[in-house]
């Protein structure tokens, strides 16, 4: 697994530093489209993250999210955009010995975003956790929905704002816990020239549930990217490093890398 993760961040420095860059003007536009989370943009970002210290045994668990963004035009005033997150795990199994493979739960979520807004962009709609995950241990076994929103800012070079949602769990297996959740992630974002970014967009996360020590995971950190050509595919790539300065005693992972590599789809 670890010869996995050393390609990948061999592949990601080689897109990043030998790819075509867009014009001056186009890629720093092209890089603030791609971090506001309610663009009219197709996006399908592979968002590789890998946690270190998980679990009792101090182990390494991968997710792989994938989470493809499509936007509908609903009317001349307001646009509707979906977002998906289906995450594939490779993590040790906590009830045996070994590691389990497979699909966790699917996280579907839908913005309504007025489609001219003002100086902040915002967008409002439901969230959803469906049971889909091949081992117990990979999912909550419940259906659960919630409210989540959005808002930010682009001044300048800047991109910043907060994505949060609170699911409730409504149905699912009787024998699985009941599920009151809080996914909060802020993002900060700064666009140089030449498609180079620097970026700090932990998700943080609270298991209301849980017992005290396990509530709360709360990871700091940041990480640096670029929007790039390879032939008449954009994509935007980055690698990003968080501390758990809180985790759970149980679960937790201590720190996480992520290498994110995006397709970028830009409307012409």
């Amino acid at each position: 697994m670890h010869r996995i993760f050393i390609s990948l961040f061999c592949y990601l420095m080689l897109f990043i530093f030998s790819s075509r860059v867009l014009a001056d003007d186009a890629e720093t536009e092209l890089a603030k489209k791609s971090e506001n989370p309610i663009e009219k943009m197709v996006t399908v970002p592979f968002n590789n993250n890998i946690n270190y210290g998980f679990g009792p045994n101090n182990n390494t668990q991968y997710i792989l999210d994938i989470k493809p963004v499509i936007p509908f035009t609903l009317s001349k005033n307001w646009n509707l955009i979906a977002r998906t997150i289906v995450p594939i795990v490779h993590q040790p199994n906590l009830i045996s010995r070994g590691y389990i493979n497979g699909v966790g739960d699917i996280n579907p979520t839908l913005f309504l975003s007025p489609a001219h807004p003002g100086k902040f962009l915002w967008g409002i709609g439901p969230a959803f956790i469906l049971p889909t995950a091949s081992n117990n241990q990979l999912g909550q076994g419940k259906y659960s929905v919630g409210p989540s929103f959005v808002v930010l800012a682009m001044p300048g070079s800047w991109v910043v704002g907060v994505l949060m949602n609170n699911l409730w769990s409504i149905g699912g297996e009787a024998n699985r816990p009941y599920v009151n959740q809080l996914t909060m992630q802020y993002f900060i974002n700064y666009n140089f020239p030449k498609g180079w970014f620097i970026t700090s967009a932990p998700t943080i996360t609270a298991n209301w549930a849980a017992t005290a020590p396990n509530v709360w995971t709360v990871p700091f950190g940041l990480g640096a990217g670029r929007v790039f050509n390879i032939g008449k595919q954009a994509l935007s790539a980055s690698i990003q490093a968080y501390d758990n300065v809180v985790t759970p005693k149980v679960l937790g992972a201590k720190w996480q890398l992520q290498l994110n590599v995006s397709l970028l789809f830009p409307e012409t």
